[in-house]
């Protein structure tokens, strides 16, 4: 009797370890499935020029604020985005090697007192827009931020002397919300949180259009 009672709880054991896996497995395909299709349909559409200057990108990103985010930015707490361009020569013997590297912060904040929207963007390498220059620009909505923030016109990635004549080359863009600029405790507690998760990227391979 006991020995059958044991087999019994082993058979169970296993078949409910066999179903966990299963439904584990199952939940993986379909949030691949979602994520994949989620990026192909919010993958930005980039335009790259060719001027006397150098080359040009533009490009419209497209994605919702969160109301999370969004009631973040009305306790005070400013919001940090980046934009990352990258100007790839291809190498059949190699991993690509980068020609040019350029970043975009932006830094968009709440003032209650005026009840506006401050939009600081500075370009370079420094981790902070208040180091170097930056544009800084007042909105009287959130929407009216946001739609600078994900509108890129016209922005210098790379000098005409980057580009080897004959050789393919490719432009790899990438868009997100940098939760490591945030104050150390709300960093902590947006961890596993998909809400600041918002992350854009695109690959192209460099098909010059002339300016005008």
């Amino acid at each position: 009797m006991i020995m059958t009672a044991f087999t019994t709880h082993c058979l169970r054991e296993k078949r409910l370890n066999w179903l966990a896996w299963l439904l584990a497995a199952v939940m993986l395909c379909l949030a691949t499935a979602a994520t994949a299709q989620s990026g192909f349909q919010d993958s930005p559409q980039l335009k790259i020029e060719r001027m006397d200057d150098g080359f040009w990108l533009s490009t419209q990103v497209n994605f919702e604020l969160p109301v999370v985010v969004e009631d973040a930015l009305l306790k005070g707490i400013p919001i940090f985005f980046v934009a990352h361009a990258k100007l790839l020569r291809d190498r059949w013997y190699w991993i690509n090697k980068t020609v040019a590297s350029v970043q975009r912060r932006m830094r968009l904040s709440y003032q209650p007192l005026t009840r506006r929207w401050r939009l600081s963007i500075a370009i370079g390498e420094a981790p902070d827009v208040s180091q170097g220059l930056a544009l800084n620009q007042n909105f009287e909505s959130l929407a009216e931020a946001m739609s600078n923030i994900r509108r890129i016109s016209r922005w210098k990635i790379a000098e005409l002397s980057d580009i080897e004549p004959g050789i393919r080359h490719v432009v790899e863009f990438s868009f997100l919300l940098d939760v490591s600029q945030l104050p150390r405790p709300l960093q902590i507690g947006t961890l596993g949180q998909s809400d600041w998760l918002i992350s854009r990227t695109a690959t192209q391979t460099l098909e010059l259009e002339s300016g005008k």
